[in-house]
């Protein structure tokens, strides 16, 4: 169930203001959207005041070590499988009680979880390894969330922009939620299949719910969207695409999954387990039932139903492959973010 806090009031709420305001005027859009769009920025607003399934009460049999855990988690697409998990009752069947708690970017809530302020964090791979190979973290991915998708995630400019593929993207400023993570190796894939590199443009860091009022108002040029605000750039500012980001060396890339510290599964082997075992019964259901994933959106992202219909999606895998992780792990190599090479097998292992 979601609880709005009154107080829970900020930049999100203002966006989606403004977005409806600008998407008055747009026409030529992406995609043929729906006009409810504000329905997301209540719900994003309401997350902030956390999300909770089941009751807190003493686990099941056998016993858990603790029931009720937070979880900070990116709010996109990628996180259907918790949110089927939750909407479901699996997590309360399995006797949690979980807060799924809204952050920016699995880099911004490191430090939290390593604080013990989140039990589990649902984020980009880039941010973990990063995390593991430069500060010693000794994070473990537990499970994987999401991987790309055709028309999942793209390069957008607004609507009437003179930059209309990759090449128009030299000396641009493009958005992304935070520099150095999975757009960032999204981004330059692409563009170095085009003969262009990252020093070519300017990634500037904003958070999703605010970059599609900063392309309406020109303070960028370009963004990097994945849904469901890629279906809102279409609908409210009526964002042009300039490249699908499924494609070449990034096709079926991992995109993000969930992570708790090596220490705290330790502590918690049973709770760790309960979690894990309801998350993929979720996860299951994301891969196979589309209409149980447009349900969860449409109830925790607040996702018009038209919109959920046709949303692309990213896929959702089960357990977690060592190889196509290690393709993060060896793109990271490539673009610098890493000062040598990096083993994924013990963080998985």
């Amino acid at each position: 169930m979601v609880g709005l806090d009154p107080s829970a009031r900020g930049t999100d709420a203002i966006f989606w203001r403004d977005a409806a305001r600008h998407g008055a005027a747009a026409s030529g859009a992406r995609r043929c959207r729906p006009s409810s769009w504000a329905a997301l920025a209540a719900t994003l607003v309401a997350l902030a005041a956390g999300c909770t399934s089941g009751a807190d009460a003493p686990g099941q049999p056998g016993g858990l070590e603790k029931t009720s855990i937070v979880v900070g988690a990116v709010p996109a697409a990628d996180t259907a499988g918790m949110y089927i998990a939750q909407q479901q009752g699996l997590f309360a069947a399995a006797g949690l009680h979980v807060t799924i708690k809204p952050i920016v970017s699995a880099e911004d809530a490191i430090s939290t979880q390593l604080a013990g302020g989140f039990d589990v964090t649902l984020g980009n791979y880039v941010s973990y390894i990063a995390a593991d190979a430069e500060q010693h973290a000794d994070l473990r991915i537990i499970a994987e969330g999401s991987v790309i998708q055709p028309d999942n995630q793209e390069i957008v400019t607004p609507a009437g922009s003179r930059i209309t593929g990759l090449a128009g993207l030299r000396g641009a400023t493009l958005a992304v939620n935070v520099r150095n993570n999975i757009g960032t190796i999204l981004i330059g894939e692409v563009l170095q299949e085009d003969g262009l590199s990252l020093a070519d443009v300017k990634l500037v860091p904003i958070p999703f719910p605010q970059m599609i009022t900063a392309l309406a108002d020109h303070k960028v040029q370009a963004a990097w969207l994945p849904e469901p605000f890629l279906s809102a750039a279409g609908e409210q500012i009526g964002a042009q695409e300039v490249t699908d980001l499924d494609q070449g060396a990034t096709a079926g890339f991992p995109i993000v999954g969930y992570a708790v510290t090596r220490a705290w599964e330790q502590k918690y082997p049973e709770t760790a387990a309960a979690f894990l075992g309801a998350l993929e019964r979720g996860q299951a259901m994301a891969d196979s039932d589309r209409a149980a994933v447009e349900r969860a959106t449409e109830t925790f992202l607040g996702v018009p139903p038209q919109t959920a219909a046709v949303m692309a999606l990213p896929g959702f895998p089960l357990g977690v492959d060592r190889l196509r992780l290690q393709r993060v792990a060896d793109a990271m190599r490539r673009f610098g973010m890493l000062s040598r090479a990096f083993n994924v097998g013990p963080m998985i292992g």
